[in-house]
């Protein structure tokens, strides 16, 4: 399945919740559409069309460094930094291990480049770390995270240049 990654329409919200939902179900880190809406700025947000439903989705926004939204409240404030933070990223339990939600982070890396951000950050949960290690981003323990993210949840982040060559 090769998939269009394209961005995100009003009539895909009610599958990114349903997709978000599912992915963490037995996690404390459902957050509800209109919190994963208000996260969603233009630009910087993808979906991957399955052809007849949304088979996964990415959502980044403008955050300033070491800090990132606090799980299931809704932003306020746009932030005009040079760090994109990667908020989440899912790909539907059928397709994954199929190199899908890979595409989707280049797909936003090259996006973030040509926008003119500098760095990309993210909370690596439920044992993700040694992934984001793998592509490029190096943990940050000193960060601290609001409670919402759980147990073992790590800040990581990424210079855009040294993504650049990891792809």
């Amino acid at each position: 399945m090769s998939g269009l990654i394209r961005g995100i329409t009003e009539a895909d919200w009610p599958e990114i919740a349903a997709l978000e939902a599912a992915a963490y179900a037995d996690t404390p880190l459902t957050e509800g559409e209109a919190a994963l809406r208000s996260r969603a700025p233009a630009g910087t947000c993808f979906v991957l069309d399955a052809g007849d439903r949304v088979a996964g989705y990415v959502l980044a926004l403008p955050y300033p460094m070491f800090r990132c939204p606090e799980p299931a409240r809704s932003e306020r404030a746009v932030h005009r930094c040079a760090n994109l933070h990667l908020h989440d990223l899912v790909v539907t339990a059928p397709l994954r291990r199929r190199g899908l939600g890979t595409r989707l982070v280049h797909h936003l890396t090259d996006v973030a480049r040509t926008r003119g951000f500098t760095t990309m950050s993210l909370v690596a949960v439920a044992g993700k770390e040694s992934f984001w290690r793998a592509n490029g981003y190096r943990p940050h323990p000193e960060a601290r995270l609001p409670a919402g993210y759980g147990g073992g949840a790590v800040y990581m982040s990424a210079p855009l240049a040294a993504l650049r060559e990891a792809s």
